[in-house]
């Protein structure tokens, strides 16, 4: 990653995602800052701490996890995992440092916290700079099946970097893309765009490699499957996805 994501509101040294990843996995949870109340399932502000640093982070439970009739219960945290594994193949810096680990609930996500205004999203006025990352939101949310990409789930950080939160309800086998992102619908993708997605689809085509094999520890194979064909698709077409049938915004959108 060309901007690793920094500790919030710490004056330190640079980190790395794998640094990042490390103390996630491994560290210590010392502090269970509270409960946040504006998702649908449990989640929880942590600490995290190891030998070198201490991260805040987001603790969402599976057995917090609310059923839903159209995704396997207990799968909403394993597929947070897997959205944060294809946008790191892809190198776009979507989804924020994300790893499954037990908790003071049990088994879930941890995802590194992004530290950035909470008035500032999709709706309000974002920098210049965001426009091609909005570009690539808009790709990987095709590619991922994002069933709720809601305004208020695009977070900017203090250097301008546009992040996603929130991939509960992504890579359903089934066609369920409902986003606010539809500004670049029916326009050409541009090249950098295409060339990462044709990258990506040979990682997943490899039916033994790291990537699948890590997909495969958090999705069913058909949905792993369904991915492939997804970006095959868009690689194909080169252009941005246009709405199907269907609800195609989510509700609420922020």
């Amino acid at each position: 990653m060309s901007n690793p994501p920094q500790p919030a509101g710490a004056d330190s040294e640079p980190i790395t995602v794998a640094q990042v990843l490390q103390t996630l996995a491994r560290g210590v949870i010392q502090e269970d800052h509270g409960f946040l109340p504006w998702g649908s399932n449990y989640a929880y502000l942590i600490s995290v701490a190891d030998d070198e640093r201490t991260l805040l982070a987001v603790y969402k439970p599976q057995r917090g996890e609310r059923p839903l009739w159209d995704f396997p219960d207990g799968t909403l945290c394993l597929r947070e995992v897997a959205a944060f594994l294809v946008s790191e193949a892809l190198g776009w810096q979507i989804v924020p440092p994300t790893v499954l680990r037990g908790g003071p609930y049990g088994l879930g996500s941890v995802q590194f916290y992004i530290d950035h205004d909470p008035e500032v999203n999709y709706f309000t006025p974002l920098p210049d700079a965001c426009l091609p990352q909005l570009q690539r939101f808009a790709a990987f949310d095709y590619v991922v099946n994002n069933a709720d990409r809601k305004g208020g789930h695009c977070l900017v950080d203090g250097q301008g970097h546009l992040w996603g939160i929130d991939h509960g309800i992504c890579f359903n086998h089934a066609p369920k893309l409902r986003t606010v992102i539809w500004d670049f619908a029916g326009k050409p993708l541009p090249e950098d765009i295409r060339s990462d997605l044709a990258r990506l689809c040979e990682l997943v085509s490899q039916e033994q490699g790291v990537l699948v094999q890590a997909l495969l520890e958090m999705l069913a194979e058909r949905e792993v499957a369904a991915l492939r064909r997804r970006i095959e698709r868009l690689v194909e077409a080169g252009v941005f996805p246009l709405p199907g049938p269907g609800p195609n915004y989510p509700w609420p959108p922020v």
